[in-house]
């Protein structure tokens, strides 16, 4: 049973490392070449309507009064208006539309790299030396070392141009119309509520190649820390004595060591799928997913400050989160971390 306390001692952690980052992105962003109000009045402005830019913005205020309003905004999740990327719109409401695209992306991928990672490394640990072992540390490695911007047109020339199982690109066919049954954004779950069959088989065959490139990779690193944990694992003492006392293998394995294993594993996952969230970039590029990866990497080339600022403080929001979702499943595995 989790303790409201330990929960609440983790939440209040987190305030520190947001407005640490809020800080850093501050600086970062006053520091960092260009004007804001001159990209949003245009090179040919008159002095004076940049000037007026500046006013409109606050530009002029002293720092430590900027700094002040962005962290009260920051609290809100206000982040003002897009510059450029979708002028006048505010940055929430781009947030809103970019972020379930990354979000369904990664949870399908890291789905894919727990359900296949965690019984192969349960597997090679148990079977350590064997041929089945050396394969699976064959396969880990090989999707460790696979980049994904090879990977991704290798399964499209595959699976889309030579069979023609899947589509190339895309989240759903573009004879649906998505936004009309539009609820959670994503858009398996949403066509699913729907009730539209054939619009759910859609946007499943369109996530199955995004969602295996990182997948793969995904479970590459989940089965090599669960080989290693496990065979730390199943070498302790209390195992030995499970199997002396007539237990069968799979029992004490499946019993006494895969919650123990399951620790550092946990470290893992959460790490990844918070990487994921920021670093599928590369995926949504080749499969044409506009997710909030691709959105941060254009508001940084054209200078779209607030989108900038949105997206970072959003993607350090969602790994603070996940970080907490890992030491409550810490307690959960080992009771004694609370303490």
């Amino acid at each position: 049973m989790i303790s409201t306390r330990f929960v609440l001692k983790r939440l209040l952690l987190l305030v520190p490392v947001l407005v640490g980052v809020a800080s850093l992105v501050f600086s970062i962003l006053h520091l960092s070449p260009g004007d804001p109000a001159l990209t949003i009045a245009g090179e040919r402005a008159s002095e004076e309507f940049v000037r007026q830019v500046e006013e409109s913005l606050g530009l002029n205020d002293p720092i430590w009064v900027q700094y002040g309003r962005f962290l009260a905004d920051a609290a809100q999740f206000q982040f003002g208006e897009s510059f450029i990327i979708q002028r006048n719109t505010p940055v929430r409401e781009v947030l809103a539309n970019k972020l379930p695209v990354t979000l369904e992306l990664a949870l399908y991928g890291q789905l894919i790299g727990i359900s296949l990672g965690i019984p192969l490394g349960i597997l090679s640990a148990v079977k350590q030396d064997s041929i089945t072992d050396h394969l699976t540390r064959i396969g880990a490695l090989a999707g460790i070392s696979v980049p994904i911007f090879w990977s991704g047109p290798l399964l499209i020339l595959l699976f889309a141009q030579m069979l023609g199982w899947l589509p190339t690109s895309g989240r759903i066919s573009v004879l649906y119309n998505v936004e009309a049954i539009r609820v959670t954004g994503l858009v398996t779950v949403d066509t699913l509520l729907a009730g539209n069959w054939d619009m759910f088989v859609s946007a499943v065959r369109h996530m199955i190649l995004p969602a295996s490139v990182i997948g793969v990779y995904s479970m590459a690193l989940i089965s090599r820390m669960m080989r290693s944990s496990m065979l730390e694992v199943i070498r302790q003492d209390y195992m030995r004595t499970a199997r002396a006392k007539g237990q069968g293998a799979k029992i004490t394995v499946l019993k006494h060591g895969f919650r123990n294993a399951m620790i550092p594993v946990i470290t893992v996952i959460g790490i990844q799928f918070g990487g994921l969230l920021g670093g599928a970039v590369l995926t949504e590029t080749v499969f044409a997913i506009g997710g909030i990866g691709t959105l941060l990497v254009e508001a940084i080339k054209v200078g779209d400050y607030p989108i900038v600022q949105g997206t970072v403080l959003t993607f350090a929001f969602l790994f603070t989160l996940v970080n907490l979702g890992v030491d409550v499943t810490y307690s959960v595995l080992d009771p004694r971390i609370e303490q």
